[in-house]
């Protein structure tokens, strides 16, 4: 079998340029060399409070710009976590390995804790286990992430070792996939600051249905710096870089080849000039997401047939893990 690589998104808010640079357009490609599961994560979505309607329409929504973006259901399986019962299954097993002690260290849990007013849940705490369970299900050897989840891929790896020492070679040890330039998109009006769905300031990111005049506007208006040059510096130029992160990407020129572009020009043709690569870019997938919102027979028919590849697999997995574990009756 090819190298299986497994990855997810949450489908709370509108999916942005971010998760389509560091996650989908990866996706598109590793399709073509792997056997690949790509997830719909909406049980990792209720770790904080979400609106039930709209949680299931984001779910298709996600769906819709899985496909749009190039996802191939004929390539890989496209599936909705919670439809495969087996993930929150082995989540229980696994969080019996885990230690209390490493969720605690979890950097984005006391992130994201801080800002949870009326009480932090018990499963934002044990969400990196559910992870781990995702990928450990399918014996994923390759993860695509960025750099704020490699925390929790590794506790993955830590839990799969040590389950595997404990009751016999079980699971595969998953390795990172991640991209040298572009695995963390940031702000627009903040390089400090990862791009994200829930920031409530509409300008400081690029949705992937925002039509060209949006785009524009936002693209105008994001923060630069008072030195005028187009140079790739993330530390003394945060906010440039992370703008010349995005034309890379755009316009599948090299960052050398950025810097040459514009040598001797201002941010104002810089900025103009990554408008037009970044709508050239979007408005393909703008226009196919609009198509599969209105078929939404088609969007069923690919996660019911995601839904059944990736429970076979999970449930010969499950099976293997109850028996070496001891569960049920032999």
């Amino acid at each position: 079998m090819k190298d299986l690589v497994f990855s997810g998104i949450q489908p709370t808010h509108e999916l942005h340029i971010g998760n389509y640079i560091a996650a989908l357009k990866q996706w598109a490609e590793l399709q073509h060399k792997k056997c690949c599961f790509f997830c719909i994560v909406d049980l990792h979505a209720i770790t904080v409070p979400q609106d039930p309607k709209k949680l299931r329409a984001n779910i298709l929504e996600a769906a819709a710009v899985y496909l749009a973006a190039g996802i191939d259901p004929t390539k890989c399986s496209i599936y909705i976590q919670s439809e495969v019962a087996e993930h929150t299954e082995l989540a229980w097993i696994l969080g019996t390995i885990g230690k209390v002690s490493e969720l605690e260290r979890m950097t984005q849990f006391k992130d994201k804790s801080k800002k949870q007013t009326q009480g932090v849940s018990a499963g934002l705490f044990t969400y990196p286990i559910l992870m781990a369970a995702d990928i450990l299900l399918y014996d994923a050897n390759q993860v695509p992430v960025g750099e704020d989840q490699m925390q929790h891929l590794e506790l993955a790896r830590v839990i799969a070792r040590r389950f595997n020492e404990r009751f016999g070679e079980t699971f595969t040890i998953p390795q990172p996939l991640i991209q040298k330039v572009g695995a963390r998109i940031m702000s627009l009006q903040d390089p400090e600051k990862k791009m994200s769905k829930s920031d409530p300031a509409e300008s400081s990111k690029i949705l992937l249905s925002d039509k060209p005049e949006i785009i524009r506007k936002k693209i105008m208006r994001a923060v630069t710096d008072t030195e005028g040059s187009v140079h790739f510096d993330p530390e003394k130029k945060p906010a440039v870089s992370n703008l010349m992160t995005l034309y890379h990407h755009t316009s599948g020129l090299s960052l050398k080849e950025i810097e040459s572009e514009f040598k001797g020009k201002g941010y104002g043709d810089f900025k103009k000039a990554l408008a037009e690569a970044v709508i050239a870019e979007l408005s393909p997938i703008r226009e196919k997401i609009e198509s599969y919102r209105s078929n939404s027979s088609e969007l069923e028919r690919i996660l019911d047939e995601g839904r059944d590849t990736a429970k076979e697999i999970a449930a010969r997995k499950m099976k293997l893990v109850r028996e070496r574990v001891g569960l049920g009756r032999a």
